[in-house]
Parts: structure tokens; C-alpha cells; sequence
């Protein structure tokens, strides 16, 4: 199926047509059509005219069209599923669970749009001032671009897409080329549907001249962007004076403290290092474990990590699928050689097939191995022997990333000291880092960018305050 363009709510092609093929098994799975510059244009320019019209519609219209989004997707959760599974290799099981998770998503945005509001303002309440109608309201920002990453296709579109039409902007989505035909079949709903804000909507694929256009077009007012480090930097610096939202990477830790529960804790770091292949932001990378357990963690660990099911995306059983490509699993071994050359030890087999990478656990990590100071993005984990949280908290901070961490420990002093010392934007106690509610506030600290998603704070971002006086 050919995934086409959208400017507006009008689909059209191009003379680029680009062949999607399966991660997992070499089949042609889709087709989509690469935009050039001068569609790019077009599609921003009839954003702009269509926010014009999209701030006037009724609240009430908003949500409808998002409600009927959600339902829709519900109806066609299976294909969409194997739409997800077929491009990005994602286990059937968590293909559905992330089609799931999408619908929430669309219907959290109707849900708290309908409870934002602004607020009155007591004027006279200093002597400098006197007694007038005063308040604020919130309004749309116009037009958002929204760029989007391979590894969460579904939902982390509908991230961007729900917050920013149900506020009454107009979008233009540039998703993950790995994955244009999940983006497609979403983008489709909202623009067939009959609650639908004409040309509210675009979808254009491309390269980065298609990202640089939208990025710094003076006609979007808001660029939202998931996705890494480097082309953070390029967004900031070529965006002009605009809002810019950035998710970018993460290096995600936890600390298991001497009195924390070894099995439960060995089995949810097993689940959050090698979820979705450990293609996620917030995938567990670095563990910090008292020296007293250290050896009994470990073992428990491997254990865990023994046991999970690699192999078919297609199979209900299989926890593991592949990586994005045969290249990234080359990449992953070779940081995994590098600290095997430099002293740590494999607590799991090594097994790398084409793009199938088996999840590996590695011992005796030091702080100044590759593995531990940069985001690996596979289905690797570092264990560190620490004294204590004393020890463990600032090598948890020596990291250019701060997106979210998390502690393992029965003690309440330790688990608030470290909600106070932890610097990231998220941090989570007796569970996994890579733990996410998508009603909660996410994003991050220092390099792991600027802004916050989830619908209430995605809402924020898309829209200005108006303040306003009546004297």
C-alpha cells in the first residue's frame, strides 16, 4: 500500500516513490512518496490559511473530531498493529499495546481540553494598581510543525497531532520514514473524518531539506520535535524566534539499593532495558548496584534476561524483535567489543543475525566506557558495583542526558533524597526509569531537551496566553 502525501486534506504523490522494507525479513512492506521543497512550502501555506480557520471552530467540534479519531483507530487496531509490526519489527503483542496507548492518548487531548481554561487576575491587589475585569485565556499558536521518530510511530504522532488540533492549531507532520505507512493510516482517520477542520492537517515525507523548511519557515509557530541529539542542535539554531519543543536522548539509570526486593527488581529492569528492542528514550542503560548485592543481582539479571523470547515480531510469544536495521545491530556489537576489550564481561550470550540483536547484559562496567557515557538506542545494559547511593547519585548525574531515572529501595529517607538529588525530568521509585504514563508531564534536563509532553502540557506548548484587561 502506497502511503501518499497530504497537503491539506488533499492527497497527492510525487515523483520520488520509496520502498519501506521489513527490518525483521527483507519484504517489501510499504511505499511512500518524498516531498520536495516547493511541496513543503505548500503544504505550510495552506496550514496557515487553515489556522485561520480552525482557532473559529467550537471546542465542542475539536473534541468530536479527536473522540471519533480514537474510535475509529479501535475499530482498525489489528491492521494498524501489523502496519507497526510489519515496518518497525515491533513484537505483535506491543504493537497493539502502543495502538492502545495511541487511542488514550487522542482521548486524554479531548478530554483535557475541554477542562483548560484561564484564570482572573485581582488587579487591585497592590497599591500600585485598581480594580479592573482582569484575566487570561489560552489561545492557539497558529501553525505547529511536528517531526516525529521511528521507534514509538503511533503514539508518539498522536503526541503532537491530538494536543495540537484539538487546541485549534494546524499541523504539518513530517513522521519517520522507517514507518510511513503507520503515520498514513493514522493522518487518514483525522482528515476522513466528519468532525474534520479542512486543510488542518498535512502529512509530507522527506529528508532533511524537508525538515529544514518546516524548521525554519516563518510560518510555524511552534516546531515539535522527537527524535536526537545532533538534529536538536540543528532545530535551535535554525528555528528563529519560535517555540521549540525537543524529546531528544537519554541515558537512563537506576540504583538498587541493598535492601530492595533482588527479584523484583532484577525482573523489571530486565523489562525496561529491553522493551522495543531498547529503541526507547528512557530505556534502562546504566544499573547501579550496592556492592553487598552486586553478585546476586547479577546473576538474577542474566537470568532474566535468559529467558526472554527473541525472535518473529509476528509471534504472540515474542518479547524481542529486531532493531531498526542491520546496521544499528553492528553498531550496538561494536560498543559491546569495545567494553569487552577494555574489561567488562558478558553475563548473556552474544548473538547478532542480520538485525536481530539478542539482548545482553554486561559486568563490571566503568564509568568510562562507551557503553555507560553515551545513549547505546539496543538491547544492552551495564551493570556497576557502587558503595552506596552516596556513590551511585553522582556518577548517575555525570551525563550530558537527564530524561528520566529511577531507585530501587525500601528506605523513604533514600527514595526522597534521591526524587530532591536526581537531576532529570522524571524520576520514578521501585520500578523501571523506562516507566511512562502518558497523562504524566515527559521530557528532560540538560541535553535531553526542552518542553514537556503528555496532553495537558503538549497543550501548553501549542498554544499562547492572552492576557486581557477591562477597565
Amino acid at each position: 500500500m502506497d502511503a501518499k502525501i497530504f497537503l491539506g486534506s488533499t492527497a497527492t504523490t510525487s515523483d520520488t516513490r520509496i520502498t519501506r522494507y521489513s527490518p525483521y525479513d527483507g519484504r517489501e512492506v510499504s511505499h511512500y512518496y518524498e516531498c520536495d521543497v516547493p511541496q513543503t512550502q505548500e503544504a505550510l501555506r495552506i496550514a496557515q490559511e487553515a489556522a485561520k480557520r480552525a482557532r473559529k471552530t467550537t471546542l465542542a467540534q475539536r473534541c468530536n473530531w479527536l473522540l471519533d479519531v480514537a474510535q475509529k483507530l479501535r475499530d482498525s487496531k489489528e491492521e494498524v498493529a501489523r502496519t507497526l509490526t510489519d515496518e518497525v519489527g515491533k513484537p505483535i503483542t506491543f504493537a497493539r499495546i502502543e495502538v492502545e496507548r495511541c487511542i488514550e492518548t487522542i482521548t486524554l487531548a479531548a478530554e483535557t481540553m475541554r477542562t483548560m481554561h484561564g484564570e482572573t487576575i485581582n488587579t487591585d491587589a497592590m497599591p500600585s494598581g485598581k480594580k479592573t475585569m482582569s484575566f487570561f485565556t489560552r489561545v492557539p499558536v497558529g501553525v505547529v510543525a511536528a517531526i516525529t521518530p521511528f521507534n514509538f510511530p503511533l503514539n508518539l504522532v498522536a503526541h503532537k497531532l491530538a494536543p495540537a488540533l484539538v487546541a485549534g492549531n494546524a499541523v504539518v507532520l513530517k513522521p519517520t520514514p522507517e514507518a510511513p505507512l503507520t503515520a498514513y493510516k493514522l493522518v487518514k482517520l483525522f482528515i476522513e473524518s466528519l468532525y474534520a477542520i479542512p486543510d488542518a492537517l498535512s502529512l509530507v515525507y522527506g529528508d532533511a531539506q524537508v525538515g529544514s523548511t518546516m524548521v525554519s519557515s516563518d510560518i510555524a509557530r511552534v516546531v515539535s520535535f522527537t527524535g536526537s541529539v545532533p538534529v536538536g542542535n540543528i532545530i535551535t539554531k535554525n528555528a528563529g524566534i519560535k517555540k521549540v519543543a525537543l524529546e531528544l536522548g537519554g541515558n537512563a539509570a537506576t540504583y538498587i539499593d541493598k535492601d530492595a526486593d533482588i527479584a523484583y527488581a532484577a525482573r523489571r529492569c530486565a523489562m525496561g532495558a529491553f522493551t522495543n528492542s531498547g529503541q526507547v528514550c528512557i530505556s534502562l542503560q546504566r544499573i547501579y548496584v550496592d556492592a553487598a548485592i552486586y553478585d546476586a543481582f547479577a546473576t538474577a539479571m542474566a537470568q532474566e534476561t535468559i529467558q526472554l523470547v527473541v525472535g518473529s515480531p509476528y509471534d504472540e510469544a515474542t518479547f524481542m524483535g529486531p532493531l531498526i536495521n542491520a546496521e544499528s545491530a553492528q553498531r550496538a556489537l561494536s560498543w559491546v567489543q569495545s567494553a569487552i576489550d577494555e574489561g567488562a564481561r558478558p553475563m548473556t550470550p552474544l548473538r547478532v543475525e542480520g538485525a536481530m540483536f539478542h539482548p545482553v547484559v554486561m559486568a563490571d562496567v566503568t564509568d568510562t566506557m562507551k557503553i555507560v557515557c553515551e545513549e547505546v538506542f539496543a538491547p544492552i545494559v551495564s551493570l556497576v558495583k557502587v558503595e552506596g547511593f552516596a556513590d551511585a547519585l553522582p556518577r548517575m548525574n555525570n551525563s550530558p542526558y537527564g530524561l528520566q531515572f529511577s531507585i530501587f529501595t525500601n528506605n523513604l529517607a533514600l527514595a526522597k533524597e534521591a526524587i530532591e538529588e536526581l537531576d532529570a525530568g522524571g524520576v520514578v521509585v521501585n520500578d523501571m526509569p523506562t516507566l511512562r504514563f502518558d497523562i504524566q508531564p515527559y521530557g528532560g534536563v540538560k541535553l535531553s531537551g526542552v518542553g514537556r509532553e503528555g496532553p495537558r502540557f503538549a497543550i501548553e506548548e501549542f498554544t499562547e496566553i492572552k492576557s486581557v484587561t477591562i477597565c
